[in-house]
């Protein structure tokens, strides 16, 4: 397949991500294969196929996925413990579509100096669930964010006002190769952890969590020690810069519900469905997402 009809096809699925997630917000009962292929420009039996592939299963299955109670099923079905994906070492597989990650932080001092020395790459891509703008460091990924339900410029100022005193460099190509790992094309994603100290303990466990599993506010705090500190875990799940692949989507709060989201509740709720959805059907991760072109000047 060309990066030209991958490309298509992300934003084909992107628009049919969205088109379900409005739908079930607004508390309709689902839209037919037919409904849903007519609003994104496409026969049913082409779209039915498409969507497919790169979700692992049918529209209409994706739905029940996306349901307001699938969260609520999802904790007590799958509720990950933490503390046997972390002896067992699932920090580093089980997770993403069984893709390895590797990870570094940078220590407390050069996260004081709010990046001053360090140069942080760039780039916006299509991805599955919108716009998706992808920030790096030679050493890997150090943050990831997404434009499907809040303007392009916020979310650029939201990640570099993470690290104000480093210098920022547009390189698509530079992060193609780790962004391609990311979304499920061969190879790895490494990750390049800014934080304070606590906040990276719980990013590491949030690691743990595999793909279409989920954990809560409570049982993070935990596991990393802090059984008191649940405020405190929530405040850190919610500053985690690498969006999707450090999977703070997975936590919910202790009822089920699904708590808050940086990027926007239906980002999470469409990244939850789309995992439990590959989860069940053990399908293969879908094809590589793209730079997008540079916005002319």
């Amino acid at each position: 397949m060309t990066d030209q009809s991958q490309s298509y096809h992300y934003t084909v699925i992107a628009r049919a991500l969205r088109e379900i997630d409005e739908m079930q917000a607004a508390g309709n009962a689902g839209l037919t294969l037919e409904g849903l292929a007519e609003r994104i420009g496409l026969s049913p039996a082409h779209f039915q196929r498409t969507f497919s592939q790169w979700v692992g299963v049918s529209p209409k299955r994706y739905q029940q996925y996306l349901a307001l109670d699938h969260a609520r099923r999802l904790l007590a079905e799958r509720h990950s413990v933490l503390e046997t994906a972390l002896a067992t070492g699932l920090s580093g597989t089980g997770r993403l579509h069984d893709l390895f990650v590797t990870w570094e932080a940078m220590t407390p001092g050069e996260f004081a100096r709010g990046g001053a020395g360090l140069t942080v790459f760039w780039g916006w891509f299509d991805s599955p669930f919108g716009p998706a703008l992808v920030m790096g460091t030679e050493r890997g990924i150090c943050g990831m964010g997404f434009a499907g339900e809040q303007d392009e410029a916020a979310v650029m100022e939201d990640l570099v006002g993470r690290w104000p005193q480093a210098n920022f460099v547009e390189d698509p190509l530079m992060l193609r190769p780790w962004v391609l790992a990311a979304f499920g094309a061969s190879g790895t994603a490494p990750l390049c952890l800014i934080g304070a100290p606590f906040q990276i303990k719980v990013w590491e466990a949030l690691l743990a969590i595999p793909s279409g599993h989920v954990t809560t506010y409570s049982d993070l705090a935990r596991v990393i020690g802090h059984p008191a500190a649940v405020r405190a875990v929530g405040t850190a799940v919610g500053r985690n810069p690498i969006s999707f692949l450090i999977p703070c989507h997975r936590a919910l709060r202790k009822s089920g519900a699904l708590g808050g989201y940086h990027w926007g509740l239906p980002v999470k709720r469409a990244m939850l469905a789309w995992e439990a959805a590959r989860h069940e059907a053990g399908s293969p991760a879908p094809g590589p997402a793209r730079d997008r072109e540079p916005a002319e000047t």
